[in-house]
C-alpha cells in the first residue's frame, strides 16, 4: 500500500512517468473521492464548498446557502411559528436581526394551530394574573437602546408580560427611537406602568405605537420629551380607558387639547400632575377637572406661566373629590384666584394642600382657604413672601383639623407668629415644621399662661435667629414632644436645650442636633439619662464638641437606640470601644464620617458591634487605612460600609 500512495510516475504502476503533465491537474483526479476504482482516503470535510473553474489555474471558494439568506419576509414567516418561550429567547441571541424581526411579531400575528392556540390562551390567563405580570425593568443612560427594549420585549413575553418600564435618559449613539417602542407595543400589551424621561429621540409616533398595542396602560409618566405632542396623548386617551395616574413635565408640545381628551375619555383618571408645559393653560385644566367622567384625587400644577385665576376657580367649584392639592409656582395666579377657590365649597374632602411660589398666597387668602377648606390635616407653605404671622395664625384658628404644618422660607413669619400657632392650634396639630424662617429672632416674651399644646414632632432648621430664649418658651408649651429636629441652629447652647429635657414628659424618641455646633456632652449626657430607655434616633453629625464620654453614656443608658451619627464629632477609639462595651446596645446605623481620630484600633470594636449592623459610615476616617477598610468588608459582610 505504501507504493500505492508513493507512486511518481516512474514506478511500474504507471509506467511512461505521471499521467498528468501538469501536476495540479491531478488534483481533479483525486478529488473524486469514491467515485474512481482505487483506494484513496477521504480528505477532511472542509467548512465551505468550493466550486472550481477548470478554464483556469486558480479556483474560487463560494460560502454555503443558509437561513441567513432568505428575506425579511420569509425569515418572518419562520419566526412567527417558533413556540413560545424559550425557543424564541434562544432564536432572539442569534443575531440582531433575528432579535428585531421577534420583536415585531405581535401576539396576533403568531402562528398556532387551535390546540396550541387554546392551550397558549389559558397559560397566557394564568400568568397575566399571577406575580409573572408585573415584572419590572429600567432603563438609564447607556442602556437605553432600542436593543434592550427589543430584547426585554421577546424575552418577557413568556413569563406573563411585562407590567413596568422605566426609560431614562438616552444614549447620544444609539438611543431609544421610535423602533424601540414599537418593539414594546408587540411584545407587551400586559404592560401598566410606563415612564419615558429625557428621551427626545422619541416622537408621537412611538407612544401611539405603545398606546395601541398596550391598552392595558393605567399609569403614564413623561418627562422631558420634546418630539411629543398632543396628538399622541390624544391617542393614549382613545386607546386606554383605564388610564389612573398621568403625569407630564416639560413637554412644551403638550397642551389644552391633549388634556381635554384625557378628562374626555379616561373615566378612571384619579392623579394628575403637571409641570413646566409651557402650552397648558386654563383650558386644558379645566377639561380634566369639568368632565362629569373623571373623579381626581391628586392634582399637581406646578410651574405653569399660562394657568391663571380661573383654573383655581375651576377646582374650587369641580374638585368634589380632590384630597390632594400641590400648587407651585404660578405667577400669574392673584389673591382673587385662591379666594374664589376657598369659596367655591367643593374641596370638603381636602386632606393635604402644597402651595408654594405664589404671589396670591396673602394673609386674606390663607384666612379663606382655612375656612373654605375645613379638612385639611397637612398644610405645606413655602416661599410665601406676603404671608405674614396675622395670617397663619388665623388659619389654625380657622382650620381647626390642621395636624401638620410645615413653613419653609417664609421671611415674613417671626416668632410672635410662632408661638400664636402654638397657642392657638388646639388639640389636633401634632408636627410642626420651620425651615429657612429668618424673620425669626430670640427675644425674651412675656407669654400669657396657657394650656400645653398637644405637639408631638418640632423641626426648626437653618433658622439662624432661633436661640435659648426660644427655647426655654417652647419647652414649656410643648411636654408632649417625641421627636425633636434642631438643626443648623448655632445659637443653642446647653442652657437653652437643658430646659426642654427637663420639661418632656411623653419619652423623646428621635433627636436630631445636627450642625449644632455650641452644644456639649453635658446634653448628651442628660438626654441618655433621663430618655435613654425611649431614644431610637439620635443625629450629632457636626456638633464637634461632642466627646466620648456622650458615647460612654449612650452605651450604658440606651439599649433602644437603632441609628447613631456622630460625623465630625471629637470622638476617639476610646469612645467607639465604650460603645461596644454596652450589652443592652442594639445598633443598627453607626455614621463616624470625617472622624479623624478613629483609627485602626477600633476594628475590634467595630466587628464586635457588627453583630447588628446594617449599615457602617467611615467615610473621610484617615486614620484607617485602605487595607484596614478592607479587613472589615470582608468580616462585616452582612453590613453596608460606606468608606
Amino acid at each position: 500500500m505504501s507504493q500505492v500512495f508513493g507512486f511518481s510516475g516512474g514506478d511500474d504502476f504507471c509506467t511512461g512517468g505521471s499521467v498528468y503533465a501538469n501536476p495540479k491537474d491531478a488534483n481533479i483526479f483525486l478529488s473524486l473521492g469514491r467515485s474512481v476504482d482505487f483506494y484513496y482516503p477521504l480528505p477532511k470535510r472542509s467548512r465551505i464548498s468550493v466550486s472550481f473553474d477548470l478554464d483556469g489555474d486558480w479556483f474560487e471558494q463560494k460560502q454555503k446557502t443558509s437561513i441567513e439568506a432568505l428575506p425579511d419576509e420569509c425569515l418572518f414567516e419562520i419566526l412567527r411559528r417558533l413556540p413560545a418561550g424559550q425557543a424564541r429567547s434562544a432564536c432572539a441571541n442569534v443575531s440582531k436581526r433575528w432579535l428585531m424581526l421577534l420583536s415585531s411579531i405581535s401576539n396576533s400575528e403568531i402562528y398556532s394551530n387551535a390546540n396550541e392556540k387554546e392551550l397558549s390562551d389559558k397559560e397566557g390567563d394564568d400568568l397575566e394574573f399571577g406575580d409573572e405580570g408585573f415584572l419590572s425593568r429600567s432603563l438609564e443612560g447607556k442602556k437605553a437602546t432600542d436593543v434592550r427594549l427589543a430584547a426585554i420585549a421577546v424575552g418577557t413575553s413568556h413569563r406573563g408580560g411585562l407590567g413596568k418600564l422605566s426609560i431614562r435618559g438616552s444614549n447620544s449613539d444609539r438611543g431609544v427611537t421610535n423602533l424601540g417602542l414599537k418593539a414594546v407595543a408587540r411584545g407587551c400589551p400586559s404592560l401598566k406602568a410606563f415612564s419615558l424621561w429625557n428621551v427626545s429621540t422619541v416622537s408621537d409616533e412611538g407612544l401611539i405605537e405603545v398606546a395601541e398595542g398596550c391598552q392595558k396602560l393605567e399609569k403614564l409618566n413623561l418627562c422631558k420629551c420634546s418630539a411629543i405632542s398632543d396628538k399622541a396623548l390624544i391617542e393614549v386617551a382613545k386607546k386606554c380607558p383605564n388610564l389612573t395616574e398621568l403625569s407630564i413635565e416639560s413637554c412644551p408640545q403638550i397642551g389644552n387639547e391633549g388634556l381635554q381628551a384625557v378628562g374626555k375619555l379616561c373615566a378612571n383618571l384619579r392623579s394628575v400632575s403637571i409641570k413646566d408645559c409651557t402650552g397648558v393653560g386654563d383650558q386644558g385644566i379645566a377639561g380634566l377637572l369639568t368632565s362629569a367622567s373623571v373623579v381626581l384625587r391628586k392634582v399637581k400644577l406646578e410651574s405653569l406661566a399660562a394657568v391663571s385665576d380661573l383654573s383655581l376657580a375651576v377646582i374650587g367649584h369641580y374638585g368634589f373629590s380632590v384630597t390632594d392639592l400641590v400648587l407651585n409656582c404660578l405667577p400669574n395666579v392673584n389673591e382673587k384666584g385662591f379666594w374664589v377657590m376657598a369659596n367655591g365649597r367643593a374641596l370638603q374632602k381636602l386632606a393635604s394642600l402644597t402651595i408654594g411660589s405664589c404671589r396670591g398666597i396673602t394673609d386674606a387668602a390663607i384666612v379663606a382657604i382655612g375656612k373654605g377648606c375645613p379638612n385639611v390635616r397637612n398644610f405645606h407653605l413655602s416661599k410665601c413672601a406676603f404671608l405674614s404671622d396675622n395670617g397663619l395664625v388665623s388659619l389654625t384658628k380657622a382650620a381647626p383639623s390642621i395636624e401638620s404644618l410645615q413653613l419653609e422660607e417664609c421671611h415674613r413669619f417671626t416668632q410672635f407668629g410662632f408661638f400664636g400657632i402654638l397657642f392657638n392650634c388646639g388639640a389636633k396639630l401634632k408636627a410642626l415644621n420651620v425651615v429657612s424662617c429668618y424673620g425669626i429672632k430670640d427675644l425674651n416674651l412675656a407669654l400669657p399662661a396657657g394650656s400645653p399644646c398637644s405637639l408631638t414632632s418640632l423641626s426648626i432648621s437653618d433658622c439662624p435667629g432661633f436661640g435659648n430664649a426660644n427655647l426655654a418658651v417652647l419647652g414649656r408649651l410643648c411636654p408632649r414632644l417625641k421627636h425633636v429636629e434642631l438643626s443648623g441652629l448655632a445659637g443653642i447652647t446647653d442652657a437653652g436645650f437643658l430646659p426642654l429635657l427637663e420639661s418632656s414628659e411623653a419619652g423623646l424618641v428621635k433627636v436630631n442636633l445636627s450642625g449644632c455646633l455650641n452644644l456639649t456632652d453635658i446634653v448628651v449626657i442628660s438626654l441618655a439619662n433621663s430618655h435613654g430607655w425611649t431614644l431610637e434616633v439620635l443625629n450629632l453629625d457636626g456638633c464637634r464638641n461632642i466627646t466620648d464620654a456622650s458615647l460612654k453614656a449612650i452605651a450604658v443608658n440606651c439599649p433602644l437606640l437603632s441609628d447613631l451619627d456622630v460625623s465630625k464629632c471629637a470622638i476617639t477609639d476610646a469612645g467607639i470601644a465604650a460603645l461596644a462595651r454596652g450589652k443592652q446596645l442594639n445598633l443598627e446605623i453607626l455614621s463616624l464620617s470625617c472622624c479623624s481620630s478613629v483609627s485602626e484600633k477600633s476594628l475590634p470594636a467595630l466587628r464586635k458591634l457588627g453583630n447588628s449592623l446594617i449599615g457602617l459610615n467611615i467615610r473621610h476616617c484617615s486614620a484607617i487605612s485602605s487595607r484596614a477598610v478592607g479587613m472589615l468588608v470582608e468580616h462585616l459582610w452582612r453590613c453596608d460600609i460606606l468608606c
